[in-house]
C-alpha cells in the first residue's frame, strides 16, 4: 500500500505553521502549538485516530491565539486532503460515540469533497485554563473548508467544559480513523456513484 502521508506548510504575517501526518501511524504526536489545552486536544486526536501528527506552530499569541488556532485547523485539512489522495478504497464515512464521565459526544465524518461543518456543543463556561472555547469551531470550520469533508460534531450532554472538548476531539479521532480506513472489500474502487470525491 502506498504511503499516506502528508508535509504541509503554511505561512502568513500572522502564523507560520508545520505540519506533517501519517494517516497510516500508531498514534505517535509531537506538538509545539504554543497554545497547551490546543497540544492536549491535538494529541487526543492522534492516539485515538491512530495517526502520527506533528505540529510546529509560531503565531501571533501576544494578540489571542485565534489565528494560531484556526491556521492550524486549515493546515491539518489541508495534510488531511493530501494524505487521502484521490480517496479509492477508503471507507468514507466513519462516526464515533465518545464518553467522558457525565459528557458523551458523537462525531460523523463524510470524506464528501463538501466542506460542511454542524457543530452543536454548549459550554457552560467561556475558557478552559486560558483557551477561548469559540476557537473549537474556528479550528473545526478551518478544517473542513480544507480539507473537504462533511463534519457534525454533537456533544449530546456534559457540565465539564474540559471533558465536553475532549469527547470531542477523541470522537473526532476515532471517527477520521474509520473513514480514511482502506476497505479491503472495495478492491480500491472510487466509494461514490460520481466516480470522484
Amino acid at each position: 500500500m502506498t504511503e499516506r502521508t502528508a508535509s504541509v506548510r503554511r505561512d502568513t504575517l500572522e502564523t507560520r505553521i508545520a505540519i506533517e501526518l501519517n494517516l497510516d501511524g500508531t498514534g505517535k504526536s509531537h506538538l509545539e502549538t504554543g497554545i497547551p489545552f490546543l497540544d492536549h486536544m491535538l494529541d487526543q486526536v492522534a492516539r485515538h485516530g491512530l495517526v502520527d501528527l506533528d505540529v510546529r506552530a509560531d503565531g501571533d499569541l501576544h494578540i489571542d491565539a485565534h489565528h494560531t488556532v484556526e491556521d492550524i485547523g486549515i493546515t491539518l485539512g489541508q495534510a488531511l486532503a493530501q494524505a487521502l489522495g484521490d480517496k479509492k478504497g477508503i471507507r468514507r464515512y466513519g462516526h464515533a460515540y465518545v464518553p467522558l464521565d457525565e459528557a458523551l459526544s458523537r462525531v460523523v465524518i463524510d470524506f464528501s469533497g463538501r466542506p460542511g461543518l454542524e457543530m452543536h456543543a454548549d459550554f457552560r463556561r467561556s475558557h478552559i485554563g486560558d483557551f477561548d472555547v469559540d476557537l473549537f469551531h474556528e479550528f473545526f470550520q478551518g478544517l473542513v473548508n480544507h480539507g473537504w469533508m462533511t463534519l457534525h460534531i454533537d456533544c449530546l450532554r456534559g457540565n465539564n467544559a474540559h471533558h465536553v472538548a475532549e469527547t470531542i476531539f477523541k470522537a473526532f479521532g476515532r471517527a477520521l480513523r474509520v473513514a480514511a480506513e482502506m476497505d479491503p472489500r472495495s478492491a480500491g474502487m472510487m466509494p461514490s456513484t460520481k466516480g470522484s470525491l
